[in-house]
């Protein structure tokens, strides 16, 4: 069974980091493009950011760029969000997926049940 497991929410004041890991099982994803997105309280689910299935390119949201790094261990099948200098409008459940393409990533194959990050003011 394949199963996407993200880890590492949780509450931190503004300014804070936290650091979310996904960790797949079931398969290897070694050559998947692998995303996160999130989903606020009352709002659509979107785009945070993604790494390439080599790990050579990532890509993120104009809203994250600059604060938010994604990189992926292929030894332990995980990837990392490592989140800096948060803003309370980064509060949201933040989902793992996984995909063989970066096009179709919005609808990718896998997804994880989200880990929740709350950051105060």
């Amino acid at each position: 069974q394949v199963q996407l497991v993200e880890s590492g929410g949780g509450l931190v004041q503004a300014g804070g980091s936290l650091r979310l890991s996904c960790t797949a099982s079931g398969r290897t994803f070694s050559t998947y493009v692998m995303g996160w997105f999130r989903q606020a309280p009352g709002k659509e689910r979107t785009f945070v950011g993604l790494i390439s299935g080599s790990g050579t390119s990532t890509t993120y949201a104009d809203s994250v760029k600059g604060r938010f790094t994604i990189s992926r261990s292929y030894a332990s099948n995980t990837v990392y969000l490592q989140m800096n200098s948060l803003k309370p409008e980064d509060t949201a459940v933040y989902y793992c997926a996984a995909n063989p393409t970066q096009v179709t990533m919005p609808r990718a194959d896998y997804w994880g049940q989200g880990t929740r990050v709350t950051v105060t003011p």
